[in-house]
């Protein structure tokens, strides 16, 4: 039985339930809107944020009707952004698949996104959940406001540590705690319930992109090579940054000097083994671990059960996968 189901054991019915419930939710009349939402359906696989929604349910108060409002509205929002990043990024690829944009063009991806966006809040407004559409709006906010803070700072080739945590504070972990917290909604919990579960999805999500920034240096691609795609983006994520600000100003500069060159002709192997011997991924790696045990400690107040033992897995699992 592989880590996933063991998580997903006792939410298992509901997850079934709701991904029929997501279908329904995005089912258009146009023939082509049904092709591309059909490739979006398919093409999602741990389903990390509907499982956070509905095991943050079932821990606060238990899964209700608005449960499945939430975690359809998480997807369809966040799909809606991840399509126009592909966008804006000009990507044709994420892991292993072609984007929308790449299939489709980015008009299409465009006015794609724009419908998901539009079904997301037609589905809180037509059943009255706005406290669900205000969590996860002001989430969607802060991701828009992360992603220019971020292409902001690149344009410098410089960033501290302080500004690399308001970043992904707000690009990823912001969603991450959108999810727990409209999960804990979703269940009437009272306010001090979801605050805590607000908590802990910002300190997961903090770790999650941390995971995510270690692996842009370890991760193998077809050539047995790392991807490194934040550096030919020219984004600079903690192991970078701590490994810069470690360095002499000589060889800083020579540092960012490379970076400033074109994709092409970026020495990544030096950069790489730079990032190394400084001790860029080993000052990342315990950063991670801060923050996701501050996230395990974050639910500590609530009692032992079956559902509260899959959530810590779920945050083992996430920080531990490749």
């Amino acid at each position: 039985m592989s880590e996933l189901t063991i998580i997903k054991a006792p939410i298992k019915d509901e997850i079934l339930k709701f991904d029929n419930y997501f279908k329904a939710s995005i089912k258009s009349k146009i023939q082509l809107l049904d092709i591309i939402t059909n490739f979006i359906i398919r093409k999602k696989r741990k389903q990390l944020r509907s499982m956070l929604v509905f095991l943050s349910a079932k821990l606060s108060g238990g899964i209700t009707e608005s449960t499945y409002i939430a975690a359809s509205l998480i997807e369809l929002l966040h799909t809606a952004t991840l399509i126009h990043d592909d966008v804006v990024d000009e990507a044709y690829e994420k892991r292993s698949f072609l984007s929308i944009n790449a299939l489709w063009k980015s008009k299409i991806a465009v006015l794609m996104g724009d419908y998901l966006l539009a079904k997301g809040l037609l589905l809180a407004v037509n059943n009255k959940s706005h406290s669900l559409l205000e969590i996860v709006s002001d989430a969607v906010k802060e991701m828009s406001e992360g992603e220019l803070l971020q292409i902001q700072r690149s344009r410098t080739l410089n960033m501290t540590q302080e500004e690399y945590f308001e970043v992904i504070r707000k690009k990823t972990a912001t969603l991450i705690s959108a999810c727990s917290a409209v999960g804990a909604t979703s269940a009437a919990a009272d306010k001090v319930i979801v605050e805590k579960m607000k908590s802990f999805g910002l300190n997961f999500g903090m770790a999650i992109q941390m995971k995510d920034d270690l692996l842009d240096y370890k991760h193998k691609g077809f050539f047995g090579k790392p991807s490194s795609i934040d550096l030919k983006e020219k984004k600079f994520t903690l192991p970078l940054i701590y490994s810069l600000e470690n360095s002499s100003s000589v060889d800083k500069n020579k540092i960012i000097c490379m970076i400033n060159q074109s994709k092409k002709s970026i020495n990544l192997s030096f950069i790489l083994n730079f990032v190394h011997k400084k001790g860029g991924l080993v000052f990342t790696e315990k950063t991670m671990i801060i923050f996701k045990n501050k996230a395990l400690e974050d639910l500590s107040f609530l009692p032992e059960s079956k559902t509260k033992e899959a959530l810590v897995k779920l945050v083992n699992y996430s920080i531990q996968s490749n």
